[in-house]
């Protein structure tokens, strides 16, 4: 058996304003980093070590996987950044409050963006510009994207950086998203296009799966901070 936990980041400010933020690179909010505070905590209650941790390139998530590592007592473990971990693209959504966007479009139009598997939100009118993503993408970076776009650029990453190393027993901790974690969520519990839709994952709750050596699921669990005892 092998676990893998997964934390969506901590509050960001687009959190607190009711934003879409996407691949906007937006920080953490007081409230966010001590959630993130908490989930190091929670962690490191449990007694799991890792050997690796998996996070996006946008600050969000970087940040909340150094504060967690650091509450963990495990800041030295080696941490892999990729943006195939990055939030779902929203697009020309991305800035907007959310309210706003349910007066301007409608409320059954933006349920559609936002939960629907195959929904892509109005797109960019030309990708950004952006000195992380050069390397690999070149100028082929999103301007929008679909739940389902999301799912087929992260699976290559679980397939081949994080499985492999789960079928050594080697635990991972993997920081992320929303959406991001919801994709991961959907391939690992089976979940399909439809019922992906009712699927939340609240900032700062980290999530364990403890796998078999087949990579199924053994058991999940929600971790949660422990009652002090009076």
């Amino acid at each position: 058996m092998v676990e893998v936990v997964m934390v969506r980041h901590g509050e960001s400010l687009a959190n607190q304003n009711n934003e879409y933020t996407g691949w906007s690179d937006v920080p953490l909010t007081t409230a966010g980093m001590k959630e993130a505070e908490i989930a190091g905590t929670i962690i490191r209650d449990t007694g799991i070590c890792f050997s690796q941790v998996h996070t996006s390139v946008l600050k969000r998530a970087i940040i909340t996987s150094n504060i967690i590592m650091e509450e963990a007592n495990q800041l030295w473990v080696p941490i892999q950044k990729n943006w195939r971990l990055n939030e779902r693209h929203y697009g020309a959504l991305r800035g907007l409050n959310k309210d706003d966007t349910k007066r301007i479009y409608g409320r059954n139009q933006v349920a559609q963006w936002r939960r629907s598997y195959t929904a892509v939100p109005p797109k960019l009118d030309a990708p950004d510009s952006d000195r992380r993503y050069k390397q690999q993408l070149g100028n082929k970076l999103p301007t929008a994207e679909s739940l389902k776009m999301a799912f087929e650029r992260i699976l290559p990453y679980w397939q081949d950086v994080i499985a492999p190393e789960l079928r050594q027993g080697k635990n991972q901790l993997i920081v992320a998203h929303g959406s991001t974690l919801r994709a991961l969520i959907k391939y690992l519990e089976a979940i399909s296009d439809s019922d992906i839709d009712g699927v939340e994952v609240p900032n700062g709750e980290p999530i364990l799966y403890t796998l078999n050596n087949d990579l199924t699921i053994k058991n999940k669990q929600i971790l949660v901070q422990k009652k002090k005892q009076q």
